[in-house]
């Protein structure tokens, strides 16, 4: 692997999203990601429809660039295998309940007596401590209880509705992540170890940073408004003659400008759109008045006028359009990479550039127990020793890819 963390040692003991999150954009910047699965593997591989080959595509989007053994957590040997590999490794992702890792012998106060330089990184529903850390985590409770419902959807008087993508889940990977580069940071200057702990319910709540200051000023907690800012106007989706494009005239620059492309000199003398605070107060006269004028030609017309005149816009593309964009290809957001089952696979890319340490994806999913034989030779384990785990079964490899 290569990239800024090369040299990383990570161990994942985490399902599903959030930590595996982490784990892949460590990953993805270089670091040896270990992901540690149970005899059934991670539940992500079970989240089908869709299959590719008969290998779940959500599993190989969040486990990319690691590898993967599979040990018997529930054995003396599995576990005795989990420490070794802890008491050299640089870094512990783990997701579980609250208690589960202590019960295994394997919590933060045991483990850094193990190995004093170990980040113990823990991503649970509510994080560690106060009234909710017994909790399970779930992506929609934690969009719920944010705030984050409450400020999407169409309007006042609608169902409350979430963020499409599950946010929560990969902001708290992405934030996990953070906090053990910042860890493995401090770590390299004093020898140090320590715990990092975040939340899918934190996470969330990084999510309302501008309906949060609203409130904060004004005591009154803001609503939904559609695809609109709460602070700037015009600055939302508008329908074209073909279909939806995106326009961000929020300064009073590009709402000239805008007033030009439109052909509608007008407007700049109505008093109801003078400025930018009198463009929120009138927001749906303002609506009312762009929107007759933005149906009468194709979205691609007017991004190629919008454009030209430098006022920010884009269309609104699906998601198979978005993979197919210049730009994205451009930056390598959609790379295919070479799966021993699958054959070539195209993921999703590394969304933080480096000039001089470049990362980027270069391994596919692994399938599970690919990599246990070669994880645990590399631990010291002698090749009968393995063997004697692999058929007591502490241990388990994919014998088709041994």
């Amino acid at each position: 692997m290569s990239g800024p963390l090369q040299g990383c040692r990570v161990i994942e003991l985490a399902h599903i999203m959030a930590g595996p999150v982490a784990g892949l954009m460590l990953a993805d910047m270089g670091a040896d990601v270990v992901k540690v699965e149970k005899a059934q593997g991670d539940d992500t591989r079970r989240f089908v429809p869709p299959t590719i080959n008969g290998e779940s595509a959500a599993f190989m989007m969040m486990n990319r660039n690691k590898r993967g053994i599979v040990l018997d957590l529930k054995s003396a040997q599995g576990l005795e295998v989990l420490r070794r590999l802890l008491r050299d490794a640089d870094v512990v992702i783990e997701n579980y309940r609250l208690g589960t890792m202590e019960k295994l012998g394997l919590g933060y106060e045991e483990l850094r007596k193990l190995n004093p330089g170990l980040i113990y990184a823990e991503i649970s529903g509510f994080g560690r401590t106060g009234p909710y850390a017994h909790r399970g985590g779930f992506d929609l409770i934690a969009q719920g209880m944010s705030g984050l419902m409450s400020i999407t959807g169409e309007g006042a008087g609608r169902p409350p509705v979430k963020v499409g993508a599950p946010v929560s889940d990969i902001t708290a990977g992405i934030l996990l992540a953070m906090g053990i580069a910042a860890a493995y940071s401090h770590k390299l200057k004093t020898g140090e170890g320590q715990k990092v702990d975040t939340s899918l319910f934190e996470a969330a709540i990084t999510q309302t940073y501008w309906q949060s200051a609203i409130t904060f000023a004004t005591g009154s907690s803001p609503g939904p408004m559609g695809s609109a800012h709460p602070m700037n106007a015009p600055y939302q989706a508008f329908e074209t003659a073909d279909g939806w494009i995106n326009i961000g005239a929020a300064n009073q620059t590009n709402w000239e400008r805008l007033v030009h492309v439109l052909g509608a000199p007008e407007l700049n003398d109505d008093p109801r759109f003078a400025s930018n605070a009198e463009r929120i107060v009138n927001r749906e006269a303002l609506e009312d008045v762009l929107s007759v004028i933005l149906r009468t030609r194709s979205t691609a017309e007017w991004l190629e006028a919008l454009e030209t005149s430098g006022i920010p816009a884009g269309p609104v593309l699906s998601i198979d359009e978005m993979h197919n964009d210049p730009q994205t290809l451009a930056r390598d957001m959609v790379p295919e990479v070479a799966h021993p089952v699958v054959g070539a696979v195209r993921t999703l890319g590394l969304p933080v550039k480096f000039s001089e340490t470049p990362g980027g994806v270069q391994r596919a999913a692994p399938v599970l127990g690919q990599h246990t034989r070669e994880v645990l030779l590399e631990a010291g384990y002698s090749q009968a020793e393995v063997e004697d785990m692999i058929r007591a079964g502490a241990a388990r490899q994919e014998e088709s890819l041994a």
